[in-house]
């Protein structure tokens, strides 16, 4: 007998999968799927406050902020003050865009052939779904 599909559950489960082979990408890299999130972040956002960073990814500050000493120690970002003495600014460093720009175009590869099974209509339609899922507007 056939158990009820949860659509919630299939979901976590597709994304162990791309996470755990993203992770394998990522590695002749030296990142994480969790350090490319914030990579990618600040990519297409600019530099951003701590605060910026972990309410767009819905994570834990203290997660991001070992996060953000693990790539600065790494040197893929770096921190400056802000306004406010509390306040920093992550960016992605000077000497490491170009090796960010080049991560990012081999993820989109990634994101390509994870996608290719899906029509162009139904990729967009994946990504409606997807902004509506948890929406309370």
């Amino acid at each position: 007998m056939e158990k009820e599909k949860k659509p919630i559950h299939l979901l976590k489960q597709k994304v162990r999968y791309l996470n755990k082979h993203m992770d394998e990408r990522l590695r002749e890299y030296g990142l994480y799927h969790s350090q490319w999130s914030i990579l990618f972040c600040l990519y297409h956002n600019g530099p951003m406050t701590l605060t910026a960073i972990w309410q767009y990814l819905h994570v834990e500050a203290p997660t991001v902020t070992r996060t953000i000493k693990r790539l600065e120690s790494k040197e893929w970002v770096n921190r400056r003050q802000g306004q406010d003495k509390r306040e920093k600014i992550i960016g992605i460093a000077e000497n490491a865009f170009d090796k960010v720009v080049e991560v990012a175009e081999m993820m989109e590869v990634f994101e390509d052939e994870m996608l290719n099974g899906l029509s162009k209509e139904q990729q967009n339609e994946l990504l409606q779904l997807l902004q509506l899922v948890g929406n309370k507007e």
